[in-house]
C-alpha cells in the first residue's frame, strides 16, 4: 500500500499538467491534476513513519485516507480521499490483498464516493470508480474463493481495463466534454491511480500505452480550459464535528446556496460525544455565506477558500500559460 501511494504520487506529479489541461467539468478551473497530486501526496506522506511491523492493510489505508481527507484539495481530491477511507473498511484486520477483498474494497469505495456528493453526475471519476469495481467483481466471480496471487492479478487487470473503458465513455456522457472533444480529467486521474495499484501489487511497470489516444491528452494538445468562460465564485472546504442530524441539515443548507456539495465522515468512529468528524466541500458565489451556514451548526477547522475563476493572460500578452 505504501508502494501504491508512492507510485501514484509520482505518476500524478508527472501527469498533472495534462490533467489540468483538460479539466473543464464541473468548472473549467484547470486544477484537477494539481488537486489529485497534492491529496495523494498527503496520503503517501502519512505513511512515512509507519511501523514496519504493521501488517493490517486496512489500518494502513485508513491512516492514509484520514490524512488525505484532512488535506484534500478540490472535488477530485475530496472524492479520492472518500474512496481511500471507504476502501480501507473491508480490509480491516487483513494482512494481504486478495481478489475478493479487492472487489469488496472497490465496491465499498465507489458506493461511498457516489453518496458523498449531493448531486452525483455520471461521466466523471465516479463512473470510473464504479466501472473498476464492477470489473473486479466480475473477475472475482469467475474464480470464487480463489485467494491466489494469480486471481488477484486478473482482478486488477480487469479493474484497470474497466476504468479505461469508462474514461473513454465520459466524452459521450457529459455535454461539456463532448463539445470540447476531451475525456474527463478526474476520470483519467483515477485510472492512473488504479494502474499504480496494479503495478505496486504485481511488481510490474505502469502500462505506458494506457493513455494513448485519449482525446485531449496528447502532449501537443492545448490547455482546453483556458478557452472556457470564466467561472465566478469560490470553493470552500473545512472539517467539522457534527451529529448525523446536524450533518444532514448542513448538507441541505449548502445544497440551497451552492453546488458540488461533498460531505463525508473522516474516520468511522465518533470524534467525541458531540458527533462525527466531517469533511465539507462546496462551490458558492460568496465565501461568507457558506462559512456563516457552516458556523451555524458547529465550529469548523482547516477552512480553505479559493477562487474558481482561473486568472487569464491578457489577449495582448505574448506569453502563454496561467497561474492559479
Amino acid at each position: 500500500m505504501k508502494r501504491w501511494l508512492s507510485k501514484a504520487e509520482t505518476a500524478l506529479g508527472n501527469h498533472s499538467d495534462r490533467l489540468n489541461a483538460i479539466n473543464i467539468f464541473p468548472v473549467a478551473d484547470g486544477d484537477t491534476g494539481t488537486n489529485l497530486y497534492l491529496t495523494v501526496r498527503a496520503a503517501s506522506a502519512s505513511l512515512a513513519d509507519l511501523d514496519p511491523a504493521s501488517t493490517d492493510v486496512g489500518a494502513v489505508l485508513a491512516t492514509a485516507g484520514q490524512a488525505a481527507m484532512e488535506q484534500a484539495r478540490g472535488n477530485s481530491g475530496t472524492l479520492f480521499a472518500v474512496f481511500l477511507c471507504a476502501a480501507a473498511e473491508p480490509l480491516s484486520g487483513r494482512s494481504r490483498l486478495s481478489s475478493g477483498l479487492l472487489a469488496a474494497a472497490l465496491h465499498r469505495a465507489q458506493i461511498r464516493a457516489w453518496s458523498a456528493l449531493s448531486d452525483p453526475v455520471p461521466g466523471t471519476m465516479l463512473s470510473v470508480m464504479e466501472a473498476a469495481a464492477g470489473a473486479a467483481a466480475a473477475a472475482d466471480a469467475e474464480h470464487p474463493a480463489d485467494d491466489s496471487n494469480h486471481a488477484l492479478g486478473l482482478a486488477l487487470d480487469a479493474a484497470v481495463e474497466g476504468a479505461l473503458a469508462a474514461v473513454i465513455r465520459t466524452e459521450q456522457q457529459l455535454d461539456a466534454l463532448h463539445a470540447a472533444k476531451v475525456v474527463d480529467s478526474g476520470g483519467v486521474g483515477m485510472l492512473l491511480i488504479l494502474d499504480c495499484l496494479r503495478s505496486a501489487v504485481l511488481g510490474e511497470e505502469l502500462q505506458s500505452e494506457l493513455l494513448d489516444g485519449l482525446h485531449g491528452y496528447d502532449v501537443q494538445d492545448p490547455h482546453i480550459h483556458e478557452d472556457m468562460p470564466v467561472d465566478e465564485g469560490v470553493e470552500v472546504m473545512c472539517t467539522i464535528t457534527l451529529s448525523p442530524l446536524d450533518a444532514a441539515t448542513l448538507r441541505q443548507r449548502l445544497d440551497e446556496i451552492g453546488e458540488s456539495v461533498i460531505m463525508s465522515q473522516v474516520g468511522a468512529a465518533p470524534e467525541d460525544e458531540s458527533g462525527y468528524r466531517w469533511r465539507v466541500h462546496v462551490h458558492v458565489p460568496q465565501a461568507d455565506t457558506a462559512v456563516a451556514v457552516i458556523r451555524s451548526v458547529g465550529v469548523p477547522s482547516h477552512i480553505s477558500i479559493s477562487d474558481l475563476a482561473v486568472p487569464r493572460m491578457p489577449e495582448t500578452a505574448d506569453t502563454g500559460g496561467h497561474e492559479r
